[in-house]
């Protein structure tokens, strides 16, 4: 008796859910502008988390199982990440099973919280089109055409740069190591922990990724018209500095050969980033030029006259406008 009373309670709840137009919550077909209460955009952003959630954990057992086993071409994720210190010359690294060579493990458990670590990692990397799509489409229909574009192509190029980024620090990070295990002679041999390696490569991976996306943080200010190209140029010699100052604090080994090559990457990347705000900056001027507001701003509020009028200026109208300030 009582279940069958919760079933109908159920089935009733159910039914007005679908008469307000709940049930429809997550599909843009009814509203393809967005334009729906805030019930429903909560609604709208559960649904998003979710199916990105969904996308990351799956992603992420993926990447559990990667970290062992090979795929097609690819080899395993544990390789990937160990080939760094493994390109260390022979005399200077511990391989304690005849030439193999292994991280070493000091903690119960620590392989598999490692491996957990890494398989979130590259969860996150290869369930990035979901979670991102997901965020776009909840963002987009509050858009317009012209900023859709814009988001767009900012998206696109920072996932680019990031990846750029990442596989720079890869190919680095054999440079480093093999400048910070070359001090003291033969008295020292290099055998590093799994925990301290493993934190060590996911740590400069994403310090040179986002690095990358300095620049195309230039660019857009530079679009939007808060950063013009002569206050680029007039900085350049400050910017020089503040990028190898950066790079040497963010840098997570400290070695000079990291630091120097994220400073000129850097440096690169917003040279490059100046031309496009000098490409845009003189097509912006163009523009004003032939619309006859050459020297002037878009985003400059129009000169209106702001003379007060006397009663002179007045008696060639045919009435001459009173007010309760003249009367009185």
């Amino acid at each position: 008796m009582v279940r069958g009373l919760k079933a109908l309670r159920l089935v009733k709840t159910l039914s007005r859910f679908r008469r307000r137009g709940i049930g429809r919550r997550w599909g843009r077909r009814a509203n393809p502008d967005g334009t729906m209460p805030l019930m429903e955009h909560l609604y709208e952003l559960r649904y998003r988390l979710t199916v990105a959630f969904a996308a990351l954990v799956v992603t992420t057992v993926l990447g559990f199982l990667w970290f062992t086993n090979s795929v097609w071409v690819l080899p395993s994720l544990g390789e990937l990440l160990t080939a760094p210190y493994c390109a260390l010359p022979t005399e200077i690294r511990f391989e304690p099973n005849d030439g193999q060579c292994q991280l070493m493990q000091t903690a119960p458990f620590e392989v598999f919280m490692l491996q957990l670590k890494v398989a979130f990692a590259a969860g996150l990397v290869l369930g990035s089109p979901i979670w991102l799509y997901q965020i776009w489409a909840f963002i987009t229909p509050g858009l317009y055409a012209r900023e859709r574009k814009f988001a767009g192509l900012f998206v696109g190029f920072a996932s680019v740069l990031f990846a750029v980024g990442a596989v720079l620090a890869y190919n680095v990070a054999p440079q480093g190591l093999r400048f910070m295990t070359s001090f003291g002679g033969d008295q020292f041999f290099t055998s590093l922990t799994g925990g301290e390696y493993i934190s060590f490569v996911l740590l400069l991976l994403m310090i040179f990724g986002i690095s990358f996306e300095l620049p195309l943080l230039v660019v857009m200010l530079n679009f939007a018209g808060v950063l013009p190209f002569a206050k680029i140029k007039s900085w350049w010699r400050g910017i020089t500095f503040s990028l190898f100052c950066f790079a040497a604090l963010v840098t997570p080994g400290q070695d000079p050969v990291s630091m120097v090559v994220l400073a000129i990457a850097l440096c690169l990347l917003f040279g490059a980033a100046s031309q496009i705000a000098w490409l845009h900056d003189r097509r912006k001027a163009k523009k004003l030029a032939a619309a006859g507001l050459a020297g002037g701003d878009l985003d400059e509020p129009s000169r209106l006259d702001l003379t007060p009028s006397g009663p002179e200026q007045a008696t060639d109208s045919k009435e001459i406008r009173r007010d309760y300030d003249d009367v009185t």
